[in-house]
């Protein structure tokens, strides 16, 4: 059985899960931004090498921490795609759900950071 939120009520779902990432992460997001989409897009998919039947929960967008220069700065926000219905999918409890948003939205946040699996695992996100 699967959870089925309306786009209100998964943005809420969201908004819990971020506030219970870790501070040290937590940090580095003011100027990312956190966007819901239904699901990816067919251009994500080819991007990632993906297909609708096995879609991403989530995506980072932009210029890592560790690929940035201070001589050509990002052109535009970095950006985590959060994708509600694979999410819901794979879930039957809200708070299934929300665990499950705080890991996809910690592991993009890695990705943005070049934060490595093994400190994730550290972390409880392994």
């Amino acid at each position: 059985m699967t959870i089925k939120l309306s786009q209100k009520e998964f943005d809420r779902a969201v908004k819990r899960a971020f506030n219970r990432i870790p501070v040290e992460i937590r940090d580095h997001l003011e100027n990312v931004v956190i966007a819901v989409r239904k699901r990816p897009s067919k251009e994500m998919l080819e991007e990632l090498g993906m297909t609708p039947h096995n879609p991403p929960l989530g995506l980072y967008q932009g210029t890592s921490l560790m690929g940035r220069s201070v001589f050509a700065p990002p052109l535009y926000p970095d950006t985590i795609f959060i994708f509600q219905e694979p999410l819901e999918g794979m879930c039957s409890t809200l708070d299934e759900l929300e665990r499950e948003i705080e890991i996809t939205v910690v592991h993009e946040v890695a990705h943005f950071l070049g934060i490595g699996e093994d400190r994730l695992s550290e972390l409880g996100y392994g």
